[in-house]
């Protein structure tokens, strides 16, 4: 949300910016309030005089350049600001296959990967301490690789995805029980 109102503030430094400078009346009409407000908030009318006419002209011919180049800056911001906020999917000891509770936070990103297909992601592969290193590294990229199904078939494109293993090497929790290996068991969903 920080990111879209940021981005909304330099679209309107940018359009104050590229404006052209108004020309000041003579002193005769200086207590004329519309001479001071922007062309955008104040319609032209018959009394202003032909250089406020033109000025207003010039502002709101400048006003479309700068909204033009606002989807570009404020795009990118926008797309991350709707990413969903879950990036991982959990799963029991032993198990690859993606869980009930997680095919909330699939569909929800592969609903995402297809409204964007510009958007790259990496699915990351994870296990638990337990077991060998070689068991641990296939068992993550099974886990990336069945991520990466359940993404296509929520409307991602193939190329979109790319997997990678961990294994053990990446934990997310350094304790040596059950609840810190629930938290190593997973498959991060990564956004390039």
């Amino acid at each position: 949300m920080k990111k879209l109102i940021l981005g909304f503030l330099v679209v309107n430094l940018l359009a104050a910016c590229s404006s052209a400078p108004t020309k000041e009346k003579p002193a005769e009409n200086a207590a004329e309030p519309a001479a001071t407000t922007p062309a955008a908030e104040t319609p032209a009318t018959g009394t202003a005089g032909s250089a406020d006419v033109s000025a207003q002209t010039l502002d709101n011919a400048a006003a479309p350049k700068a909204e033009a180049a606002a989807p570009a800056q404020t795009t990118s911001a926008a797309d991350e600001a709707m990413t969903p906020p879950k990036n991982s999917v959990f799963f029991p000891f032993d198990v690859d296959a993606i869980q009930d509770g997680d095919k909330d936070v699939i569909q929800a990103h592969g609903a995402y990967l297809h409204d964007h297909p510009e958007r790259k992601a990496r699915v990351e592969g994870n296990a638990d301490e337990r077991g060998s290193s070689e068991y641990n590294l296939a068992l993550g990229q099974r886990r990336a690789n069945n991520t990466r199904k359940a993404l296509v078939l929520s409307g991602a494109h193939n190329d979109q995805i790319e997997t990678l293993s961990y294994g053990e090497e990446r934990p997310r929790a350094t304790e040596h029980n059950e609840a810190a290996w629930s938290q190593n068991r997973r498959a991060d969903i990564i956004y390039k």
